[in-house]
């Protein structure tokens, strides 16, 4: 018989601002370094992450080899250029998490990470919204000659003018 994961929650920035109640029973938290610095001191957001800090919320670092995988991932689906750093820590997290055989949450209101950790076979959850629904693939199109590009590309090389993600595929998941 295969032993039960552990259930990891990471919490992103959204997270943790949103003030809404997570349910800490049963399950080990986590978030990075990159979102600690996206909190600023002071007020009510930095008491409530004061607070999820003293009851059991760790603060990790991700690999670089996730932080690659990540990456690679993202560029496939188009979401590259959506993420932040940050973002990108939250999704190698979880991978981290995976790798040691325990069962990563990631607790976002951001779609693109949403979008990312489906890709990855990774579970999330919407803190304040319902979450995605479908995936998606992003492309760039050239707004003057409607030239597309898999790669980002802000001024279309063909013709000179500026380019726009636009949605190649929607799948429901």
């Amino acid at each position: 018989m295969t032993p039960k994961k552990t259930k990891i929650y990471i919490l992103d920035t959204s997270a943790i601002l949103s003030g809404k109640p997570i349910d800490l029973d049963e399950v080990e938290i986590l978030t990075t370094t990159g979102v600690t610095k996206e909190i600023n001191p002071g007020g009510k957001d930095y008491f409530l992450f004061q607070v999820l800090l003293e009851k059991k919320l760790k603060v990790n670092t991700p690999s670089k080899d996730s932080i690659k995988k990540v990456n690679i991932i993202s560029k496939e689906t188009g979401d590259l250029t959506r993420l932040s750093e940050v973002d990108k820590e939250i999704l190698a997290l979880a991978l981290d998490v995976e790798k040691e055989g325990k069962k990563p949450v990631i607790i976002t209101d951001d779609y693109s990470i949403q979008n990312i950790a489906n890709a990855l076979k990774i579970d999330f959850i919407g803190i304040s919204q319902q979450g995605i629904t479908r995936k998606f693939k992003w492309i760039y199109q050239c707004r003057g000659c409607g030239k597309k590009f898999k790669e980002n590309k802000q001024v279309c090389p063909i013709c000179g003018d500026i380019t726009r993600s636009i949605i190649l595929k929607k799948k429901n998941l």
